[in-house]
């Protein structure tokens, strides 16, 4: 593929809508790799999911889509944030987690920190990092012991991402950003999010592949994260309407968000 006089050599694909919608494959989704596969592209997913480990979407993948990925090629909210933290000196140093197992298993194996939960009895002054994702066994508990930590304590506060919502078969549901709002009104401050929109996650994939960013394209379902990353780190972009966003969105979407090409499903990806 040309664009723009260059070579497209790398595909970053969502997975939230358009992957799979829940454990329901989206069809054409697994052709599509699986073509850019034997004409040499090299292809990686991102999603900003934080509740599961880089092996645990490896595992879905092929269940759900009959896909064959490496784990390597998998980056995750939760991963890029361990790989952002590690990058600045936080091996060794305490985070309370707000988020699922695989938020702090990708901590504490792929960052080197050490989670804290509120059931370890450890005080707030003691914590260095609060890091925030999807959280289905939120509680109030949890809030307040992060509050402390960022507010009376020295604790940073982390972001995985911002997502509001996130696809599933019957529709949206909360998303990890919903907790991350609720902590934000509570102490008064914003989160650094590593996640999509902002582009630390973009930026590790592309080292790894060792391709510049013109070389790339980002395909997702959604504007403000999706498309926004792709654009903010100078890829490529496309819009596919199989998740969370209409062709009427994106025709009046800012300029920010818009992205280079819409399809209506990945059978048009060449």
């Amino acid at each position: 593929m040309l664009v723009q006089g260059q070579e497209i050599t790398t595909y970053v694909f969502d997975l939230d809508g358009v992957m799979y919608l829940g454990e329901t494959a989206i069809p054409h989704a697994a052709e599509a790799v699986r073509r850019l596969t034997r004409t040499g592209r090299r292809v990686f997913f991102l999603t900003n999911n934080s509740g599961r480990t880089r092996r645990d979407y490896q595992e879905k993948l092929v269940r759900v889509n009959g896909l064959d990925i490496a784990e390597e090629q998998i980056y995750t909210s939760a991963y890029a944030t361990a790989l952002y933290l590690k990058a600045r000196g936080a091996a060794g140093r305490s985070v309370f987690v707000i988020g699922e197992i695989g938020l702090a298993r990708e901590l504490a194996d792929s960052g080197g920190l050490v989670p804290v939960t509120v059931a370890d009895s450890v005080p707030f002054e003691a914590i260095d990092y609060v890091v925030v994702g999807i959280d289905k066994q939120f509680t109030y508990d949890k809030l307040r012991f992060a509050h402390a930590a960022i507010t009376r304590g020295h604790a940073q506060f982390i972001a995985t991402n911002r997502d509001s919502t996130f696809p599933m078969e019957d529709g949206e549901i909360p998303g990890g950003g919903s907790l991350v709002a609720a902590l934000a009104t509570a102490a008064g401050r914003e989160p650094l999010t590593v996640g999509k929109p902002e582009p630390h996650a973009y930026e590790a994939i592309l080292q790894a592949a060792g391709v510049p960013a013109g070389q790339s394209v980002m395909v997702g379902d959604r504007l403000d994260t999706d498309i926004a990353v792709g654009n903010r780190a100078g890829a490529h972009t496309v819009l596919v309407l199989t998740g969370v966003t209409d062709s009427d969105a994106a025709a009046n979407a800012p300029s920010a968000w818009r992205p280079e090409r819409i399809i209506g499903d990945l059978r048009a990806l060449d």
